[in-house]
């Protein structure tokens, strides 16, 4: 017994997780495809994907050893948002741990599944940079009409340090802290790039 303890430590295992959005709906879809695939281990949480904290993924995270793979039957029901899926899927690559979707047919064990992550990843960084490089044309063309800081601004000091605070604790999808301040994407990074520069209200 005490061999097959130790045996079982070096046995790589499968471990799905499967997100469904309310009460009512049933994860058995996902954890039958999970179970197909040869998933030894799962972890269901039952809440909507915009949900900061997902308990069974925490456990799940904290469950895996190095050599595991996380198996999932879509890419959305890991993610909440691209950047949300490149950073669990980055914690997964720091820990040794591989990742695998069965609906999108990605698994990062392969040359080809790193590579759709890191295309994932240039794609949102390309974006973020897109997104500042205009807020810049746009401060900097306020500056030269002698305009302060642009357009009329939409957020008190204390929303725009309650934005910062949003965005850099990374608990926070940029949807979420938009809902949450009712702004606008461009918006938002207008007011980190603003920070940034140290333009004040």
């Amino acid at each position: 017994m005490y061999l097959a303890h130790i045996l079982s430590l070096f046995t790589f295992m499968l471990i799905g997780y499967a997100r469904v959005s309310t009460s009512d709906q049933s994860p058995l879809l996902q954890t039958d495809a999970l179970k197909e695939a040869g998933c030894q281990k799962m972890f269901s949480d039952t809440m909507s994907g915009k949900n900061a904290s997902r308990p069974q993924l925490d456990k799940l995270k904290e469950h895996c050893r190095k050599g595991d793979t996380v198996v999932v039957w879509r890419l959305d029901r890991l993610g909440r948002s691209l950047k949300d899926l490149i950073e669990i899927i980055n914690f997964f690559d720091s820990q040794g741990i591989s990742f695998k979707s069965l609906h999108e047919n990605i698994d990062t064990a392969t040359s080809s599944g790193k590579l759709i992550f890191h295309i994932f990843g240039a794609l949102a960084e390309f974006e973020r940079n897109l997104i500042v490089d205009r807020t810049k044309a746009g401060l900097e063309a306020a500056r030269k009409r002698g305009i302060k800081g642009g357009r009329k601004h939409k957020l008190t000091p204390v929303q725009q340090k309650t934005l910062q605070t949003m965005y850099h604790s990374k608990k926070h999808t940029i949807k979420e802290i938009c809902q949450t301040l009712n702004i606008s994407k461009p918006t938002l990074y207008k007011y980190l790039e603003m920070a940034k520069v140290g333009i004040q209200d």
